[in-house]
């Protein structure tokens, strides 16, 4: 099976789990889904496939009867794709189907000259916090005099999770800028930039089959914007990378990745063999217990970086490289931006100090409460250090601005 094989060919090649080496396996895992249930399937979703997947998902549509992905096409930018549509929804009339009629072709007027494009407006994006997290808000003036806001909330694992989109007064907007960089924690950047940040998130849903929630597939035709298919990517290690890295501990100084903290089952793991060092009958030095309290550190530090995690904490890192910029911070951004190449790339030694003093400042919280760990692992310590998670969307996070929170 080619990527040149006719829609249905492809279609049926899809709904039977052929194997089709020559397309990426990603756009076939989702072209396979959108193929069982294409009621579901989203134009934005089909557009952002390769076009012989996205030709074999029209034909399924066809031979449901379904007309309403294929009318949403017809106008689509992507012109193989538009003119599959079109091509479908004469079959769908050929059948008997009900399908609307295309738009009629007004007169032609008199050409006046172009208005003047809008100056895009700045943008906003929040602090990641250590689950992956973080919010943006972008906004775009529309008619009226108002401005569209759309504030999102998205996850490295996920995609997008929330989305809220709204018009507001430009004074509002002009409000929520200014609340956003002034309360800290957020930083405003070019709307092209997160723009490609809300777009690397949509490309994320679609790759872990995550839904689209309500409004996004909206918002991502009013800013123009297409789900990145491919997942994002680093490039590779400096020669001082190897040195910077040996700095990678006073990232968790600062006070946005202070809460970093290991995920709650490795908090655990780390909790009862610190418990087992403590409770050791051994008669231990003071030097001794200590050294034993750092190796355990370092060992579950090291079982939990394996390669997928390595790669999801180095693209926090260089998101946080990036805030860092916008802050001002030169040198955490510098120390932030070689850890994430190698934590992406490799190799893996010396091992990352920005990896082990996330589990280093376990054992510190655990003595500053003058607890035996096994105790510690049943209180709210640890956990409470960490960003809250993620509430649900009945009880989303906002400033008193309104802005959403991660």
């Amino acid at each position: 099976m080619t990527s040149s094989s006719d829609p249905r060919t492809l279609l049926s090649a899809l709904r039977a789990g052929a194997p089709l080496p020559t397309l990426p396996a990603d756009a076939v895992e989702a072209a396979r889904a959108m193929a069982r249930e294409v009621g579901a399937a989203t134009p934005a979703a089909v557009e952002a496939l390769p076009e012989p997947l996205a030709l074999a998902v029209l034909e399924a549509a066809v031979l449901e009867g379904l007309p309403a992905l294929a009318e949403a096409l017809s106008t689509s930018g992507v012109k193989p794709v538009a003119k599959a549509a079109k091509k479908a929804l004469y079959q769908l009339r050929s059948r008997g189907v009900a399908v609307a009629p295309p738009p009629r072709a007004e007169p032609p007027r008199p050409a006046a000259a172009p208005a003047p494009a809008p100056e895009p407006l700045p943008a906003l994006a929040s602090v990641v916090t250590g689950r992956g997290e973080r919010a943006l808000v972008l906004g775009r003036a529309v008619k009226g005099g108002g401005i569209e806001v759309a504030q999102v909330l998205v996850s490295d694992e996920q995609g997008v999770l929330r989305i809220h989109l709204d018009e507001k007064s430009r004074g509002t907007w002009r409000r929520l800028l200014k609340e956003g960089v002034e309360k800290g924690g957020t930083v405003e950047l070019p709307l092209a930039d997160a723009a490609a940040l809300l777009a690397e998130a949509a490309g994320t849903n679609l790759r872990t089959h995550t839904p689209f929630p309500a409004d996004l597939d909206v918002a991502l035709r009013h800013f123009d914007i297409q789900p990145r298919a491919e997942p994002p990517t680093l490039p590779p290690p400096e020669p001082d990378d190897a040195r910077r890295v040996l700095e990678g501990d006073l990232l968790h100084d600062t006070e946005e990745m202070a809460p970093w903290l290991p995920p709650e089952p490795e908090l655990k793991r780390l909790l009862a063999k610190l418990d087992e060092v403590v409770g050791s009958p051994l008669a231990l030095s003071d030097a001794q217990r200590q050294e034993q309290l750092q190796a355990a550190v370092l060992q579950v530090a090291r079982e939990f970086f394996t390669p997928d995690t390595r790669r999801r904490y180095a693209l926090r890192l260089w998101w946080m490289a990036d805030y860092f910029e916008r802050t001002a911070r030169a040198r955490h951004a510098e120390v932030a931006r070689a850890e994430a190449r190698r934590l992406f790339h490799g190799p893996e030694e010396p091992f990352s100090r920005f990896a082990e003093r996330m589990f280093e400042k376990v054992l510190a919280l655990v003595a500053a409460a003058g607890v035996r760990a096994g105790a510690t692992a049943s209180t709210a310590a640890p956990r409470d250090t960490e960003a809250p998670a993620a509430p649900a969307p009945s009880q989303e996070r906002r400033s008193p601005g309104g802005l959403i929170l991660p």
